[in-house]
């Protein structure tokens, strides 16, 4: 059937009637289309190929909007979409078995409830002559991006760390990027800090904590993001009138940076020369800074160079820093800005010591903390802890 009036047997339906945009083709006016039993169309207004071009817009206008895609992934456990979304993995994507031989106790506490903030906490099960214990942080790496407390990996670590070092363990989370980005982590180090302070108050603080610590002999260690945690807590604490806020009788004596993630805008031979298939490589290591850092900021960021120019640089110089270990591998992207960070706080007449694992790639510590290198640095570790935090 041609344009025109329908059949007077066909049975008539008004399926749609609506204002057409103004447009050279559909001027603007009230269309009634009416579609017979034989699904004929016909208008008053419109002829066959102009109505079936309206429904093929239509249906175009309807189609589902298309899924989000991956932008970013950091380890097969964060996945940033491209409609700014963030999925997580619960755990890491490897599988680590934790050795736990008994002979250190641990549990979890909550530092920080408003932003659902906790830290577990270790201590030998036999404390010999029942002593106090030395205190030794450790902020796990992950880029800033990624890792917890509670990874395998970590657990393993922190148990080491307890039964060799023979010292009370404190390790912190804190918020990750890119939901949280930069300074969000360095606030939640400090005040897991200031929480462990809190607790050498008399009369205060858990007895668990209490009756094994020595608030006296806090020792503030971090791996990759971790040690670059340590480095800012060093230089936030180490202004005498922040020094004083940790209260009475409670101290820090050393800080120790186990291969701290800097970063800077230019870049070192370590990191031109890094292969693609180290454990932490180049595409992954500006991925981080490009997730962590604020919105729109360069690897220059104080957040990331301790030497950018400004108000850090400032504090950096005026800071009385504890004792500093710096721990690199040789064959670590980031060796080289570590060995220039330690020579240039040296020149500023900061205390401060590299040790150099050779051979050795990133977070080789945690990855097999049961390794010669790794027993090696629990020695170099267990030394700075015994002696305060000398070198000799």
């Amino acid at each position: 059937m041609g344009i025109g009036r329908p059949r007077a047997r066909s049975t008539r339906h008004i399926l749609h009637a609506t204002n057409c945009s103004t447009s050279t083709e559909h001027p603007a006016g009230r269309v009634y289309i009416i579609v017979s039993s034989q699904h004929h169309l016909a208008s008053r207004r419109f002829d066959r190929s102009r109505l079936t071009l309206r429904y093929r817009l239509k249906d175009s206008v309807a189609a589902p909007a298309p899924a989000p895609v991956v932008v970013d992934e950091c380890r097969g456990v964060l996945f940033v979409y491209s409609d700014g979304s963030v999925v997580r993995r619960a755990g890491p994507g490897f599988a680590t078995p934790v050795r736990d031989d008994g002979s250190v106790e641990w549990k979890d506490a909550v530092f920080d409830a408003a932003h659902g903030l906790g830290l577990r906490l270790y201590k030998p099960r036999d404390r010999k002559n029942h002593d106090l214990l030395p205190v030794f942080f450790y902020f796990h790496g992950g880029g800033f991006c990624i890792g917890s407390r509670t990874w395998p990996n970590c657990q393993n670590y922190c148990l080491r760390l307890a039964a060799e070092l023979d010292a009370v363990v404190v390790a912190p989370d804190y918020r990750l990027a890119p939901e949280h980005r930069l300074p969000a982590a360095l606030d939640d180090a400090a005040a897991a800090l200031l929480w462990l302070a809190s607790h050498a108050a008399p009369g205060g603080g858990d007895p668990w904590l209490t009756e094994a610590a020595d608030f006296g002999r806090i020792f503030v260690s971090g791996d990759s993001a971790g040690g670059t945690i340590a480095h800012h807590l060093a230089v936030r604490f180490g202004c005498p009138t922040a020094r004083t806020s940790l209260g009475p009788g409670v101290r820090v004596k050393g800080y120790v940076q186990l291969m701290p993630f800097f970063g800077g805008t230019e870049r070192t031979r370590s990191e031109a020369e890094c292969p693609d298939d180290a454990f932490l490589n180049r595409p992954l290591n500006d991925r981080y800074w490009r997730l962590s850092l604020p919105d729109g900021a360069t690897a220059d960021h104080p957040a990331s160079n301790p030497f950018a120019p400004g108000e850090s640089r400032e504090a950096l110089e005026a800071a009385e820093m504890a004792p500093t270990l710096v721990v690199v591998g040789g064959r670590d992207i980031l060796r080289d800005r570590a060995v220039d960070y330690a020579a240039r706080l040296r020149a500023m007449g900061k205390p401060v010591e590299v040790r150099e694992f050779e051979g050795q790639q990133h977070g080789f510590f945690t990855i097999d903390p049961w390794s010669d290198a790794s027993a090696e640095l629990m020695r170099a570790l267990k030394r700075f802890v015994d002696t305060d935090g000398r070198f000799d």
